[in-house]
């Protein structure tokens, strides 16, 4: 069953098209990442499938509602967890729980032991009487997916959750993601990190309003033409750059090797081989690699080296 759909969902601002004509399909149960830099429009679809936008052109449905037509009674059966989301820093973390409870109109039969099992869930039971201005960076984050989690969602949309959360508690904030997973909640992720979106079932490529791919991770992975080869050499951003300047295919550096993709292996061995000692500069290995998101990425939008 479909939990979000669109058709041809576009959004203009004045000459900006910021989403344009976009075609997508959730599952019910599903984590699915919408993946792409900054600008890219991952927070205008968000928008757009909340109801806080109206589309220029184009249709969407969230949970069989038309986000239009029936914004506001998506609003009942969505949690949407922006990249500000509005946690009151001088409220306790309960007492902004009960807040948005009230918010949400969820009966006052029942909410104390709701509230109670979010807080354990999101592992703030500890921490249930700290104002939430003295809380870590991850802790406000948990504390706003309790928020937006109170009235007991079908869909939760989240706006890069985790950006400028530290790793650990990144990994702690997904595995409060995967065990709403096993509760059948949908989640509509986006993010910036590439090996964040490793960690969903599906994900949509998304770069300047357009949907360049949308699969598996794997499938994604699998749309790379060619193989990849990873050099190691001496100087590589120089190497990187002559690199460049021929007829290979997408070239990135990723720290301190150089990740080349080249229709054929043999004859790609032998024109990386052949620049690197005309300019000498020693070459310390070259092997074939599986490609990364990031590789994807770098390789579809060659002007992206970072995401």
């Amino acid at each position: 069953m479909e939990t979000v759909r669109t058709r041809a969902l576009t959004r203009r601002f004045g000459d900006l098209v910021a989403l344009d004509q976009l075609n997508l399909a959730v599952e019910e149960g599903e984590i699915f990442g919408l993946v792409g830099p900054d600008g890219a429009g991952k927070t205008t679809t968000m928008r757009l499938l909340t109801g806080i936008l109206e589309p220029s052109s184009g249709e969407a449905w969230v949970d069989g509602l038309h986000a239009v037509r029936e914004a506001e009674a998506i609003k009942d059966r969505i949690g949407y967890m922006s990249q500000r989301f509005g946690l009151y820093p001088d409220l306790t973390v309960i007492e902004n729980i009960d807040f948005y409870a009230d918010l949400y109109e969820v009966p006052k039969a029942g909410r104390n032991e709701r509230i109670e099992r979010l807080l354990a869930f999101s592992n703030l039971t500890p921490f249930k009487r700290r104002l939430a201005g003295n809380l870590s960076g991850g802790m406000k984050q948990k504390l706003g997916l309790a928020c937006a989690l109170v009235h007991t969602p079908r869909v939760l949309f989240l706006d890069e959750p985790t950006n400028g959360v530290d790793p650990v508690s990144r990994r702690d904030f997904w595995r409060i993601l995967y065990q709403l997973q096993q509760e059948r909640v949908t989640i509509f992720v986006s993010t910036a990190y590439l090996d964040e979106a490793e960690r969903c079932n599906r994900i949509g490529l998304l770069h300047r309003g357009r949907l360049m791919a949308c699969d598996t991770v794997d499938g994604v992975k699998g749309l790379l033409q060619g193989a990849l080869l990873e050099v190691r050499c001496d100087s590589p951003r120089r190497a990187a750059i002559l690199l460049r300047a021929t007829d290979l295919g997408g070239v990135a550096l990723f720290g301190d090797r150089i990740h080349v993709l080249v229709p054929d292996i043999d004859q790609g061995r032998l024109s990386i081989e052949a620049v690197l000692r005309a300019e000498g500069i020693p070459c310390h290995g070259l092997q074939v690699i599986e490609p990364s998101l990031e590789d994807v990425f770098t390789s579809a939008i060659p002007a992206v080296t970072h995401v």
